[in-house]
């Protein structure tokens, strides 16, 4: 009887430990996040604090194997040369680790930055380091940060077509960026990352 009292008290103590901790599952929109440096494929470390002039950035979590960062590769390129004047650049990192994503390695990376003509760096998070930090789940994850503060205006997809641009009807990022530079809130804040998940081993 008292074994069975004993289960039952840790069996409350565990639900209501799941139910009142706040589990940390990265930045949400609004938060601030910590700069980081990491290893672009002109193998240089870029920090966010190395754009002067930048008023904010474009960071994407993508990769070289998944099809769904392949089918953004163009749309990452388009957004770069559009929003860089403007001030708000591409960073794209990759997540993956490349023990558990063959194709992912770093040498890769700069394989298919040069067959793609990458405007922007391409960055690697060796040791899996920066993504948790921001919560990323999927490549692509993009994530809209504004300078002045550092915060988060904006987390998901690019736009509302993951694999075809043809299809594309609504584009979430464009539509965030355009109403930061005009100085009006973003109205739409948030939306589901399509792609694949981040490869750990």
């Amino acid at each position: 009887m008292k074994n069975i009292k004993s289960i039952l008290l840790v069996t409350v103590l565990v639900v209501t430990t799941a139910f009142t901790l706040k589990t940390n599952s990265g930045y949400e929109v609004g938060d601030a996040i910590e700069d980081f440096s990491l290893k672009n494929i002109d193998d240089t470390m870029v920090s966010l604090s190395d754009y002067k002039n930048a008023k904010g950035f474009i960071i994407v979590f993508t990769c070289n194997m998944c099809p769904y960062s392949v089918a953004n590769e163009d749309r990452l390129i388009e957004l770069d040369k559009k929003y860089k004047e403007k001030g708000y650049p591409v960073i794209a990192i990759n997540p993956n680790d490349p023990r558990a994503s063959k194709g992912d390695s770093f040498m890769d990376m700069k394989v298919r930055a040069k067959e793609k003509g990458f405007t922007f760096p391409y960055l690697f998070d060796e040791g899996q380091k920066v993504y948790p930090k921001f919560g990323a789940t999927k490549t692509p994850h993009v994530y809209i940060i504004n300078k002045n503060n550092m915060k988060v205006e904006y987390i998901g997809a690019i736009d509302n077509s993951s694999r075809n641009p043809d299809a594309v009807s609504e584009k979430y990022a464009e539509n965030a960026l355009d109403a930061l530079l005009a100085g009006k809130k973003v109205q739409k804040t948030k939306t589901r990352a399509i792609g694949c998940s981040i490869k750990v081993f």
